[in-house]
């Protein structure tokens, strides 16, 4: 280990991992670039969109605006670790049945900022869930499918 890194453990979708990075290093790049795991999307990279939406320690966050070293000890969930082997999580089955994506670049980040607001009880009414969906965006406009989908799975969690 270089003098410039920093080594530390999380635990991703249930597997407890060790890394050695730079302090730089932004979550979302760790995720992509040295865990393997691609489903997490880099969109703006300013925290404007919400493509990189992860769960950290159950809590929704931008992982592009999260440093790596800062999550040692936490446990972060990205798209990957929501199935149940071949099982999809409700969120994904609801995407699919209300057709809540087009392109589905930004559909990893919708379905994990929308477990978040589920499991933080604020996706009460249609109105609380544009609301506090607002922060991830969909340029294909698929937005009154993704709030049925958020409303079906709500039901199932």
């Amino acid at each position: 280990m270089d003098d410039a890194s920093s080594s530390f453990e999380i635990t991703i979708n249930g597997t407890k991992r060790h890394f050695n990075v730079e302090p730089w290093v932004t979550l979302l790049d760790l995720l992509r670039e040295r865990a393997g795991l691609t489903g997490t999307k880099k969109g703006c990279d300013h925290g404007q969109c919400g493509a990189c939406t992860v769960l950290v320690d159950g809590q929704r966050v931008n992982s592009c605006l999260m440093l790596a070293v800062m999550q040692d000890g936490k446990e972060v969930t990205t798209i990957e670790g929501l199935a149940a082997g071949n099982e999809l999580h409700p969120l994904q089955r609801g995407f699919i049945q209300h057709d809540a994506f087009q392109c589905g670049y930004c559909t990893p980040g919708q379905i994990c900022s929308a477990l978040g607001l589920i499991r933080e009880g604020k996706a009460d009414s249609v109105d609380s869930i544009r609301e506090f969906m607002s922060g991830n965006l969909c340029r294909c406009g698929a937005y009154s499918n993704i709030v049925a989908a958020i409303e079906q799975a709500r039901g199932q969690l």
